[in-house]
């Protein structure tokens, strides 16, 4: 569909890509990986014809729609989020209005058996039927879909996008082309300002509804989950692989192994070669020999190793002091601004040394309560800290709150007290900060090395209460996985707010949910609670949707009348229209498929067991078979599970 051609980039006499050639093929599902700075963003900003190549092209057949999500962009402000949104759907507009001028001719007409009365009729027939192509009935039903997807409430449609902070209107951003429905989708860092729910449902919509998708980002279960092919950049190639993320890395781990075993046999090769050289470079007898080998050392074609990131970054908390056995009791704790309230009557106890996640909705407090728990804002309600419990915060935008004018080691050495000043040099050497990269300053640095230095900080003073309000942002999978191992380690309390399943999976044991006013605690782990959302979730489908006519109307209902509406008696049921029939027979089919290949994936697993059942009945007692069963049960036991809950999901739309 989409090919890549001896592509070259060079910025300031570096290459950053070297002749590379691949292909994007419709409903390709990719991952662009590789280390900061390799030039992924740059990829997706040729692909999408925003940056010129130095050398190379980039070959899109016209008939191909590309859509582009930057990390950054300029945004408008002079709509309400329901008339940017639907700016996507002008052409379909365009067509009714056109449709309905030639109706008018029609009726104008009475010239019947004219020819220019029957083009007249073949263009109103071709018309109609790209209107019902486009499907432009369902518009404003995939609208409110997508916006209510993304986070957006039906109150919000009608509020200015000027109300709203950036990483809402980037959502907005999203929703336009997501709804734009192109061949290739190309997504820088998608889910940077998405909480959970929304990284769910837009994992969802990739892999059902978009075509070819193209993407940029360090959450992993997030490509895990869309992605079917890898494509790594290094040291100015391409790598390949049509697999996901996770199997990739092992693919990576073996390819870089085989590399270094080429390159350590070539520099033997080639030291060797060179020994015989100098050592009879001066006997005439052999300088037909030496020759020779000198012509053969000019030949050999060097072996490269790609980049592997030897800098290891050692980050461990100081241990933590004895705190109380209850670091913090709240009882009917409330926060509201004015006349909204964010929350309340939020009771729970931490006990000591448990670790906690905080998830929710944008907007819904967990950053508030975090601040309330800190004294920084005041609360209703009643929040105490336990005994000998000292707090290590670091803040959401705890990065940009540095000094950009101080270097690295100085911002440190403000901070540092005590015998830990002389050991500042050793403490940034461990956290990738060693040698020049100390006296840069502050504002050249990245969002993740300010995130690094930022995490310094919080080190310097030992604390048995960890608050680490969205600690991921800016930071690669590498350092991620250390930050999690680190946190894991700490023997103190900790609570985390993210909207990174991967790094909350095996840290936390409790979730607490913020939204609709209220703070709810759902023990286990982060996958735990998203399975018992998913429940909730199904049960919700009963409920028939306000259309998004209807929502602009009326604006915010008040609880009273929601109140009111519950305790009255059911009205008789409404008689679906065509469009809304269609939608909920598509809905069904969908459904009715995900139950067939769910049987099918079942059925693939049992036979796979089977497999190795066999092997171990003939008397295989190699460590791999005992391995391989263990991975085959409990891939059966993941296929069983989604088949469950795909058969509840049908059931439950049925009834």
């Amino acid at each position: 569909m989409i090919s890549i051609n001896n592509l070259s980039v060079e910025f300031s006499s570096q290459l950053l890509f070297d002749n590379i050639n691949y292909v994007i093929n419709p409903k390709d599902k990719i991952a662009l990986v590789g280390k900061n700075g390799a030039g992924k963003s740059t990829m997706l900003k040729i692909i999408a014809g925003l940056q010129p190549p130095t050398g190379g092209s980039v070959a899109v057949p016209a008939d191909v729609t590309i859509g582009y999500l930057p990390q950054q962009m300029v945004l408008e402000d002079s709509l309400t989020v329901v008339e940017e949104v639907r700016k996507v759907f002008s052409h379909v507009k365009e067509m009714h209005d056109r449709l309905d001028r030639l109706n008018a001719q029609l009726a104008e007409r009475t010239d019947y058996e004219s020819e220019s009365y029957a083009e007249l009729i073949d263009k109103v027939s071709t018309l109609t039927e790209q209107i019902a192509m486009q499907q432009s009935e369902n518009c404003e039903a995939e609208m409110e879909k997508t916006l209510l997807g993304l986070g957006f409430l039906r109150t919000d449609f009608n509020r200015p996008t000027s109300e709203f902070s950036g990483g809402w209107r980037m959502r907005i951003e999203l929703a336009k082309l997501l709804l734009q429905r192109p061949d290739v989708l190309l997504l820088d860092e998608p889910t940077n300002h998405l909480d959970i729910e929304s990284i769910q449902w837009l994992e969802n919509f990739l892999m059902t509804k978009a075509k070819a998708v193209v993407l940029v980002s360090h959450d992993r279960a997030f490509i895990d989950n869309v992605t079917n092919r890898t494509i790594e950049i290094s040291l100015g190639k391409i790598y390949d692989y049509a697999v996901n993320y996770s199997k990739f890395v092992a693919l990576r781990a073996e390819r870089i192994e085989q590399q270094m075993r080429a390159y350590r046999n070539q520099q033997k090769q080639i030291a060797d070669t060179e020994d015989f050289i100098e050592r009879f470079r001066y006997k005439a007898t052999k300088s037909v020999q030496v020759q020779s080998r000198i012509k053969q050392l000019a030949k050999i074609e060097r072996i490269e190793v790609d980049e592997v990131d030897t800098a290891h970054l050692s980050l461990r908390f100081p241990p933590a002091p004895r705190s109380g056995d209850f670091p913090i009791i709240a009882e009917e704790v409330g926060k509201a601004y004015g006349d909204h309230q964010v929350f309340d009557h939020a009771t729970f106890t931490l006990r000591r040394g448990e670790k906690v996640a905080f998830v929710g909705k944008n907007g819904e407090g967990k950053s508030t309560l975090v601040k309330c728990i800190m004294g920084e804002i005041p609360y209703t309600g009643h929040l105490r800290i336990g005994h000998n419990v000292k707090i290590g915060y670091f803040a959401q935008n705890q990065a940009q709150l540095l000094d950009g004018e101080l270097t690295v080691f100085d911002t440190i050495d403000r901070v540092a007290v005590g015998d830990i000043r002389t050991k500042i040099r050793d403490i940034l050497g461990a956290f990738m900060f060693g040698g020049e990269a100390s006296d840069k300053k502050v504002k050249v640095l990245s969002g993740g090395e300010k995130t690094r230095l930022a995490m310094i900080k919080l080190l310097l003073e030992p604390v048995n209460l960890l608050i680490l309000d969205e600690p991921t942002n800016h930071l690669d999978m590498k350092t991620k996985d250390i930050l999690k191992q680190a946190i894991a380690d700490f023997d103190g309390t900790v609570i985390v707010v993210s909207h990174d399943r991967e790094f909350l999976d095996g840290l936390v044991s409790k979730v607490y949910e913020f939204g609709g006013g209220q703070v709810k605690e759902c023990l286990g782990g982060i996958y735990e609670f998203l399975e018992k959302k998913r429940m909730a979730s199904l049960r919700e489908l009963e409920a028939a949707p306000k259309s998004l006519a209807k929502a602009t109307e009326t604006g915010r209902e008040s609880k009273e009348s929601k109140t009111a509406a519950a305790e009255a008696p059911a009205a008789p049921e409404r008689k679906l229209s065509y469009a809304e029939q269609r939608e909920r027979d598509k809905t069904l089919k969908r459904a009715a498929k995900k139950v067939e290949e769910a049987e099918a994936e079942v059925a693939r697993r049992e036979a796979a067991l089977a497999d190795v059942e066999a092997r171990i009945a003939a008397g295989e007692v190699a460590l791999e078979v005992f391995t391989d069963h263990s991975n085959a049960t409990k891939e059966l036991e993941n296929a069983m599970s989604l088949w469950e809950l795909a058969v509840m999901e049908l059931d439950e739309l049925k009834s």
